[in-house]
């Protein structure tokens, strides 16, 4: 009994044919994990096939999870889970609440036979590289969240161009690739904004801007604020040494950062929304409890990974801004 078989008779295509013969192999108990595969060019000569033919279906299994290529040996079994029918490949830059949730709307919003790899590379650019040139050739679909660092184009480009898709942030030289994104400059300057009739209460409003991990749309959107307004204004990269005064606002950007800023607040016996106002980017459930409500300026991350998962199911080749709030609580 051959374990490949392709019928130039039968409706379905050729590489389909060796993709379920596989598949069929694994359920019949023929091919288990570790078995080679027959080679390419033994299939193409006896089914008369394109080289392209059998590759193609090679390369399905392989981004499946199902097979793997050893350089000079051939292709083996992985894996007998055939119920996967397809592969993501995440990579994020850092884990935290709010991206949990989109993360995990996006597994909420996909069919159940798609796998899902998520990894990380916590603003290195060689973090980033290493986890991409490992994953070429091994997964249906790559998504990407290149935040802040530079040339990751010409890493990127290195896998499919149809299969990729950017999340969170993209830079004018991934505008070809989908995206679902935050608009940060517009978010900043639009929210600010709205809440200028609270800020007007306040003497100062001062941006931590470390500049180390947030976006530089961040800042801009903040000097187009103050240029509009003449609100008086200031940028920090640290709190550290920083003496808070009385009719100051701060706009934070990152979680740590605000602890410090309440435990620096709390050690001056100043008020948090009366002496002191607060803004905090990126909304959580904590944040709607801490001082009694923080206010903050936030896309929809559950939305995010709502619209991304359609994407990919739809395979939309779109650029799609996600939606950005003013939440305001006590502490403004």
């Amino acid at each position: 009994m051959s374990l490949i078989s392709v019928d130039a008779h039968l409706g379905a295509p050729k590489y389909r044919q060796i993709v379920t013969s596989v598949e069929e192999g694994l359920m019949n108990g023929l091919l288990k994990k570790g078995d080679k595969l027959p080679s390419i060019n033994s299939i193409r000569d006896k089914f008369s096939l394109s080289r392209d033919t059998v590759l193609m279906a090679f390369s399905e299994l392989k981004a499946r999870g199902i097979v793997e290529s050893v350089s000079g040996k051939g292709y083996y079994i992985k894996s007998d889970n055939i119920k996967i029918k397809q592969k993501i490949f995440v990579l994020f830059d850092e884990l935290n609440a709010f991206k949990e949730d989109l993360y995990n709307s996006f597994l909420e919003n996909l069919q159940e036979d798609i796998q899902v790899d998520i990894f990380f590379h916590h603003f290195s650019f060689e973090v980033f590289s290493k986890h991409i040139y490992d994953s070429v050739g091994n997964y249906n679909h790559y998504v990407i969240m290149p935040a802040n660092l530079p040339h990751t184009n010409t890493v990127i480009e290195k896998l499919p161009n149809e299969k990729v898709f950017i999340l969170d942030q993209t830079h004018e030289e991934l505008k070809h690739y989908p995206s679902i994104h935050q608009n940060f400059q517009n978010d900043i300057y639009k929210s600010l904004k709205q809440a200028l009739p609270r800020l007007g209460k306040y003497d100062k409003l001062v941006l931590l801007f470390p500049d180390s991990k947030q976006p530089l749309g961040m800042l801009n959107g903040f000097q187009k604020f103050r240029k509009e307004t003449q609100f008086n204004h200031e940028v920090i990269k640290t709190l550290e040494g920083r003496n808070l005064q009385k009719g100051e606002a701060y706009l934070i950007l990152d979680d740590r950062d605000l602890i410090v800023l309440i435990k620096k607040i709390k050690e001056t016996n100043l008020e948090i929304g009366k002496d002191i106002g607060v803004i905090s980017y990126n909304d959580t459930l904590l944040k709607e409890i801490v001082e009694g409500g923080i206010t903050t300026i936030s896309t929809d991350f559950k939305l995010m990974g709502k619209r991304l998962a359609e994407m990919i199911a739809k395979n939309e080749r779109l650029q799609i801004e996600n939606p950005n709030a003013l939440i305001v609580r006590n502490s403004l």
